[in-house]
């Protein structure tokens, strides 16, 4: 008798956005479609439902006892490094017997700069009878969640590097929308210091959501203040095949044991300036509002626990 698979965990940021929570839900039931074979759970840390304890329950009533966890997420930030280990842990001390391997965030993975790239040209072409620009005329600003870990930050700059690399556009210039500097103004100002004179604002999001929709205000309200400069704002990733053959392929790094996370900038294990007090800090799940099991007691003792 073969070993069933492990079944597949996904795990999303959450959001305060209706539309942008659904489309996670959406995103995990075409996956679950997509490998019937495969029995596939999606939940939020925080904000969103479902918590991500009850798509563990969800896998354990049908009869699961082993999975891989997926974190939706393009950059290891303190979401992927802490709080969703220490929320798998809590899972394994609640349901006996389960037991699970945890992927790497989705990013900077050439299926998803390949997705950025068509964005960039949908917003170039767009526009009625506009033909699409020079690339070699076009500095793109790509503008990360932020975040207050530097190798989170670090990550979004590397995304941006390789966009660059190989196609052609004038350059590609980091911006955050929260939590990092710069931000999206002081961004598109460093790209017309850098003598642009188009610009595309590319967010480096998954899915819809209060932030990308800030990252839209704000580039139209300095775009209003500098009509000299064209500006235009791209899509986000979304539900793309590139990201759910992504999901999967992050899935079976997982079964198979082929981690490659980069530890060698993990505030958790490296002594940065400006962020030692966070080295071997022990690592706490957050308590979803949604999440009925929660017991308050929130201590997980020992080395960070996330996992590398």
């Amino acid at each position: 008798m073969t070993t069933p698979q492990p079944a597949l965990l996904i795990a999303g940021h959450g959001t305060r956005d209706d539309a942008g929570a659904e489309a996670f839900r959406d995103f995990v039931r075409e996956l679950g479609a997509r490998h019937p074979e495969l029995p596939v759970a999606g939940g939020f840390i925080e904000l969103s439902p479902p918590p991500l304890g009850d798509a563990v329950a969800e896998l354990v009533e049908r009869g699961v006892r082993r999975f891989a966890a997926v974190p939706l997420m393009l950059v290891s930030a303190g979401h992927a490094k802490g709080d969703i280990p220490a929320a798998l842990a809590r899972e394994k001390e609640r349901h006996v017997g389960i037991s699970y391997t945890y992927g790497r965030p989705l990013g900077p993975h050439p299926a998803l700069l390949s997705v950025l790239e068509r964005r960039l040209e949908e917003a170039l072409g767009a526009g009625g009878n506009r033909a699409p620009l020079d690339r070699a005329d076009v500095t793109v600003l790509l503008v990360g969640r932020g975040s207050t870990d530097p190798d989170a930050n670090a990550e979004v700059y590397k995304a941006a590097r390789l966009l660059w690399e190989g196609r052609g556009y004038a350059g590609v210039e980091t911006a955050f929308v929260s939590l990092a500097a710069p931000d999206v103004p002081s961004g598109l100002d460093r790209c017309v210091a850098l003598g642009a004179r188009r610009i595309v604002v590319l967010p480096y999001f998954l899915f819809t959501g209060i932030l990308p929709d800030r990252v839209k205000q704000q580039t139209e309200g300095w775009a209003a203040a500098h009509p000299e400069v064209e500006v235009c704002s791209a899509e986000v990733i979304g539900p793309e095949p590139e990201l759910l053959d992504l999901v999967m392929e992050r899935y079976r790094e997982a079964v198979e044991g082929d981690l490659r996370m980069n530890c060698d900038s993990c505030v958790y294990r490296i002594a940065l300036p400006g962020f030692e007090d966070k080295v071997g800090l022990p690592q706490q799940p957050h308590f979803h509002p949604d999440d009925d099991g929660h017991h308050h007691h929130g201590h997980h003792h020992g080395a960070p626990s996330h996992a590398h």
